[in-house]
């Protein structure tokens, strides 16, 4: 809960700071928020991981018939079928997984880089033993550097670290078994420039577009949770969902829950006397009084409704709640 009021609690005018990203990661500087993000999408991106890993581990042994029709039924090809398999094996471990541990934000992760690493290496055996196809092995890892970037869902990070890895690794491999001319290395290594840069710059926009979206879904979340004039939490926050999961907290440790209501007497006079607007400057001066007094990101203050405010005091006793009230 505490995350929570922190994030979605300080939309006003610091809410571009609260969602700060980080310029190249693409990330939410705030580790707590970026954690919810992860949190909020943790259900797509594992449907979209299994999905992927499946898809990859069927092509990847498909792709077995090229080895046939190049070598034919040698031990190369036995080789490389096996090099495959355990590609195969590994999008299966991963999609095990993530089924496992549905609630783990980091093991989705772990999933998809620990496939691309298996992945690229058997694709290294690949070009070793064929290697009078050098063309076709740039295309495929033209492919395969897309998919990294764009179609596994991934940490960007993670991804970009192993899709430069393999690029350099496949570049010093094709020069050493590869028979190319200057002319075909240039043209072969500016391709894999150009990809590498179009899959970063695609993927950071993509980290960017699904954190904007993030921002914008939590500032409309916020602004339903929010008394437009004084910035408390409204009525319905409580109904909602603050009172049933402070109460059932409360009861599990046990820990003592207290609620304090306020009551602005003779408000209707200062409306009739001065008029709304003065009305309005009174319970906003109370609001900020009441958030002065209470914990932050712990305590909640609510207008419940008209000049009617609740405090909500979490792990206070009856008599702290008195103190509180008093000094009021």
């Amino acid at each position: 809960m505490h995350a929570t009021e922190n994030t979605q609690g300080e939309y006003g005018q610091d809410a571009n700071s609260d969602f700060e990203l980080r310029p190249f990661a693409g990330t939410f500087r705030r580790l707590d928020l970026e954690h919810m993000f992860q949190a909020h999408h943790l259900a797509q991106t594992r449907a979209q991981l299994r999905i992927t890993l499946a898809v990859c581990g069927c092509f990847y042994v498909a792709f077995a018939l090229s080895d046939v029709a190049a070598l034919g039924y040698t031990r190369e090809t036995l080789i490389l079928f096996l090099a495959r398999l355990v590609v195969a094996l590994a999008a299966a471990a991963g999609i095990y997984l993530i089924a496992r541990y549905p609630q783990s934000i980091s093991m989705p992760r772990f999933a998809a880089t620990m496939v691309e690493i298996v992945g690229m290496s058997a694709f290294m055996l690949v070009v070793i033993y064929r290697p009078g196809e050098i063309a076709w092995h740039a295309m495929s890892m033209n492919i395969m550097l897309i998919v990294v970037y764009l179609f596994i869902p991934n940490v960007f990070l993670n991804a970009m670290a192993v899709a430069v890895a393999t690029t350099i690794a496949f570049t010093l491999l094709t020069l050493k078994v590869g028979a190319l001319s200057a002319s075909d290395v240039v043209t072969m290594t500016m391709l894999l420039v150009l990809t590498n840069t179009v899959g970063i710059v695609a993927a950071r926009r993509y980290e960017h577009m699904w954190r904007f979206e993030f921002r914008a879904q939590s500032a409309l979340r916020a602004l339903s949770l929010r008394d437009h004039l004084t910035g408390c939490y409204n009525r319905r926050y409580i109904e909602v969902h603050l009172l049933d999961r402070e109460i059932e907290r409360a009861s599990r440790y046990p820990a003592w829950l207290t609620v304090v209501m306020c009551d602005l007497d003779h408000f209707k006079a200062v409306n009739d006397t001065y008029g709304h607007q003065a009305g309005d400057a009174v319970l906003q001066h109370f609001a900020v009084l009441l958030q002065t007094i209470c914990r932050e990101h712990v305590d909640s203050v609510i207008r419940y409704g008209g000049e009617e405010f609740l405090l909500v005091l979490p792990e206070t006793d009856l008599n702290s709640g008195i103190t509180v009230a008093e000094r009021l």
